[in-house]
């Protein structure tokens, strides 16, 4: 008799939790750490303070959820992306684009604020560094395979960690300014450039 009132509950907690997540997320990226607070978060997500405790007890707890959801997100988006490249000329610019999506988007801006903390937090950098290691394995796989999709040019990795660098510097870049004009000429003379050394 209490199952069918049971079911939605847990949907409405999980919905809930979600909001809460997605709100951290959207706070630190434009708010940044110091005023991601669970009492703000809480308000941003429609939820009671009560209801962001019983989620996560602590603000270590909060941000622990929101780094792992965010870098798994991330992480899947790159598995995603690989499977989408186009093959032909237009590959590599593809491939260019999507390396500077992972790292210009809001969670990568939220992954700034906490990548900040982490430098004087240790308990902090030890849950980002293994998650920050995976995107980066998986950023580097998208890049190596879309640059060398029959493995035949050797140059494809150092190509690629300079493509992940270049798109990295763009993401510093764009949190301060919106840089995406400059952006956009860089990236296509980078391009040129990659379609010059792959051959």
């Amino acid at each position: 008799m209490n199952a069918p009132l049971r079911e939605p509950q847990q949907d409405r907690s999980r919905a809930t939790r979600e909001r809460l997540l997605a709100a951290t997320v959207e706070l630190l990226a434009t708010r940044g750490w110091a005023a991601t607070t669970v009492a703000r978060v809480a308000e941003e997500a429609g939820a009671s303070r009560g209801a962001a405790q019983h989620h996560f007890p602590t603000r270590e707890a909060l941000f622990t959820a929101v780094i792992e959801q965010m870098y798994d997100t991330m992480t899947a988006d790159v598995g995603a992306a690989l499977a989408d490249l186009p093959s032909g000329p237009d590959r590599i610019a593809a491939v260019v684009d999507q390396a500077i999506e992972i790292y210009t988007g809001t969670r990568f801006k939220a992954a700034l604020q906490v990548w900040s903390a982490a430098a004087s937090d240790e308990t902090l950098g030890d849950v980002i560094r293994p998650l920050e290691a995976k995107l980066g394995r998986a950023a580097h796989k998208l890049v190596v395979a879309g640059l060398d999709p029959d493995g035949t040019r050797p140059n494809a990795h150092r190509l690629a960690q300079i493509t992940l660098d270049l798109a990295r510097g763009f993401g510093l870049a764009d949190t301060l300014t919106d840089d995406s004009k400059r952006r956009a000429g860089v990236a296509a003379a980078w391009v040129e450039q990659l379609t010059a050394a792959l051959g």
